[in-house]
């Protein structure tokens, strides 16, 4: 081994030391499980719960802290706040809105915190109010001055010279005027039914003849791109906003009145889609259907620009039928979304260093996948470990004579993706192919649609879903005839089969052909396709069947080893905590002495530290590089740790309305690797996680000064790339 080899061998596991000496210095005190307890703590009272809605707004708040963290380069930080600004449209269209149908129906019940819709709903637009002002201020003042030091320039429309005005007045004319519609508001002109999330324009004109003011509402028409790229002969890039092209040149829409002014207002819509599963004879017309009527749905917020007068503001809210509480004034541009497309400019210092995912070290050489597997279960921890290797597992198979079938879920994927052609190849290879596609993914029924009819087409045979569950298990295997007979190979994942974003999320996936897995797989896709009523699930644990009796079995026998005098702890990674049953059954293992690592990346609901209740819990949430969305659970099992990946979060619509697959990790070599190196630098990190104290409050690690802190997602960069140095190098001492 040479001597460059050994230096990053040590440095990566001094790295990992420190990692789990400062897990361990971070973990709450762990009292003997003999210690009295003399306080009685009611564990259905509100006071035990922190509200679901305001615990998602201060998940936002982490991902927008990345915005306002000066230490990451510029199009990262404008990278955060356009994600910010996205989440709250969802939050809006989805929560919020659920939150005003349940006033309007008159709905009584409470949730476990005790909060009422009203008292939610007053409390998320105080937060968000909050939320708007920091990032407009964060853009105004500190993003765009960057982007002005790296020739980067966004104009205000009266600041331009000459020549660039005349360049966007011919620009207006030959690609905007002939798209927009102005829409007079008077009683023979109701006001328009605009469309969700639109950037609208309201202007005021002047009759020339009676000198009468009149409005107009404009649409800033989504199919033009809002950030207008001026040819100037200057350096740099240099942009002006479409919504203020139209404004200076709203004059050729009026002719014969004069503009006065023009004020710039955005809508959010009510986007949920209602679907009555067995009241829909045809599932895909139903969604297809409701998918257009998510244009319209009733209004739930309007941000308007914060100098808009006020006798135009309500003008817009009795139109729309808002209240007072549904406005929100915005410093500077509205919808900031939109400035995504600055971050794709070519200027590499901008941006974090790029990151090529390694393929693993089972994959590399001449013999096929299938041979590596019979080896042993193969581990992918991505984006580190490359997702092509699961996109190539589906082409191979497509391709591959031996393979008989192929089934698959798809609940996201991606917009040119391979593994939907695979699939349609296979089907006209004349393989037997199975596509569970989930058409009410939120958001994404449109493209499944798509892919739904596009493999249709190819003769693959498409289930669509089951009545009243959501399919949200990633799962895929393939059937090959071989020497010894028929052999199914099993991939399942914590994330989806989508290829873009695989290289922006971390998850786990795991591809094993035991027989045992393999019979129960097969088993779930019986259950997915067909009647099924099985119920031995043992390595694949599916919801609503027995997923949440196993989760709470789990913690329950931990909570008995601990009283026992037994090794017992639990460590879960996922993405929301919500489920008052899981969270009681945690309380309760915590107030029985075992030690409790949680690392909930957005939604926890469980107040962690309160003396007497959850004393042993320990609540972290990593907002980083990469979107953490692995889910792993381990159990201390009295020394003997059972480690389960799953695609469910512990929240009541994964554990009672979706079906979802929890799994064991049963290979030796996979769970050494988890147990010893991934899962404690996810524990350790403390540069991107925070704490949740008793109180709500999330808040950075806490170290002497001159420590440095540890980037968990960085060393598994920094592992992967090691790992590949080092493999090359063994490669060229062997050719030698």
């Amino acid at each position: 081994m040479s001597s460059k080899k050994t230096v990053a061998h040590t440095n990566i596991h001094h790295l990992h030391a420190r990692a789990q000496d400062a897990a361990a210095a971070e973990r709450p005190n762990e009292p003997s499980p003999d210690v009295a307890r003399t306080t009685q703590i009611d564990l259905y009272s509100p006071d035990v719960y922190f509200n679901r809605e305001l615990s998602w707004l201060d998940f936002n708040w982490r991902v927008l802290n990345e915005a306002l963290d000066p230490s990451l380069p510029l199009f990262e930080r404008l990278k955060f706040i356009c994600i910010t600004a996205s989440n709250l449209d969802e939050f809006f269209m989805i929560r919020v809105s659920g939150l005003k149908q349940q006033i309007e129906l008159g709905v009584t019940d409470l949730p476990s915190d005790g909060m009422t819709a009203e008292e939610t709903l007053h409390a998320v637009r105080t937060e968000v109010c909050r939320m708007n002002k920091a990032m407009s201020e964060c853009f105004l003042n500190d993003i765009l001055p960057g982007l002005e030091e790296e020739n980067v320039h966004l104009h205000p429309y009266t600041s331009l010279d000459e020549e660039a005005r005349q360049w966007c007045e011919s620009y207006f004319m030959d690609h905007v005027f002939p798209v927009l519609s102005p829409l007079a508001i008077d009683p023979g002109h109701p006001f328009p039914h605009l469309l969700n999330r639109s950037l609208n324009l309201v202007i005021t004109v002047v009759d020339s003849i009676t000198l009468e003011e009149r409005v107009a509402v404009v649409q800033v028409p989504p199919v033009i791109p809002r950030l207008v790229q001026i040819p100037v002969r200057h350096v740099g890039y240099h942009y002006v906003l479409l919504g203020e092209v139209i404004a200076a040149n709203a004059n050729a829409l009026f002719p014969g009145l004069q503009v006065k002014d023009s004020y710039r207002f955005r809508i959010t819509r009510n986007a949920d889609l209602e679907i009555a599963d067995d009241e829909a004879s045809d599932l895909l017309k139903t969604i297809e259907e409701q998918i257009r009527r998510r244009r319209w749905g009733a209004v739930v917020r309007a941000e308007i620009d914060s100098d808009m007068p006020r006798m135009v503001t309500r003008m817009l809210q009795r139109a729309m039928h808002l209240g007072e509480e549904d406005l929100y004034l915005i410093e500077g541009p509205l919808n900031l979304a939109d400035f995504i497309d600055l971050t794709r400019l070519p200027i590499k210092h901008l941006k974090d260093p790029p990151f090529t995912p390694r393929i693993i070290e089972e994959l590399r050489g001449d013999r096929n996948i299938y041979d590596r597997v019979h080896d042993g279960d193969l581990l992918f921890h991505h984006p580190y470990d490359s997702f092509s290797s699961i996109v190539e597992f589906i082409e191979d198979a497509a391709d591959d004579p031996a393979v008989l079938a192929i089934k698959l879920t798809l609940y996201r994927t991606s917009g040119d993706s391979s593994i939907v052609k695979a699939l349609a190849r296979a089907a006209l290879n004349g393989k037997q192919v199975t596509a569970f596609i989930e058409l009410k993914a939120r958001f994404d029924e449109e493209n499944n649609i798509i892919w739904a009819r596009q493999l249709e087409q190819a003769g693959v045979h498409v289930v669509y879903g089951i009545i009243g569950l959501k399919t949200h298990c990633k799962i895929s295997i393939v059937v090959r005839r071989e020497r010894k007979g028929l052999k199914t190979y099993v991939h399942l994942g914590t994330g989806n089969y989508n290829e873009i974003t695989a290289r922006l999320y971390t998850d786990f996936g795991l591809l094993t052909c035991h027989d045992d897995m393999a019979f129960e797989a097969t088993g779930l896709f019986n259950y997915l396709t067909g009647y099924s009523h099985q119920t031995n699930w043992e390595k694949i644990i599916i919801a609503p069947v027995s997923l949440r009796q196993k989760i709470l079995a789990l913690i329950q026998r931990e909570m008995e080893n601990r009283q026992a005098g037994k090794d017992a702890r639990i460590v879960v990674k996922l993405n929301a905590l919500v489920d008052a049953q899981v969270i009681r059954a945690l309380y309760r293992a915590s107030q029985a002495g075992v030690p409790i690592d949680l690392v909930v990346r957005g939604i926890c609901c469980l107040k962690p530290g309160v003396p007497g209740l959850s004393d042993t819990i320990r609540v972290s949430s990593i907002i980083g590089r990469f979107l953490e969305h692995t889910r792993v659970f381990v159990f201390e099992n009295a020394g003997d740790p059972e480690v389960f990946f799953s695609s469910a979060d512990w929240m009541p619509r994964n554990l009672n309305r979706r079906v979802e697959a929890m799994f064991i990790v049963e290979d030796a070599k996979i769970k050494d690797r988890l147990l010893n190196h991934i899962v404690p630098t996810i524990l350790a990190d403390t540069a991107k996680s925070y704490i949740l104290h008793p109180d709500g409050r999330y808040t950075r690690h806490e170290l002497p000064p001159d420590t440095e802190r540890i980037n968990s997602q960085e060393m598994f960069i920094r592992y992967a790339e090691v790992a590949y140095r080092e493999r090359n190098a063994d490669e060229g001492e062997d050719d030698q």
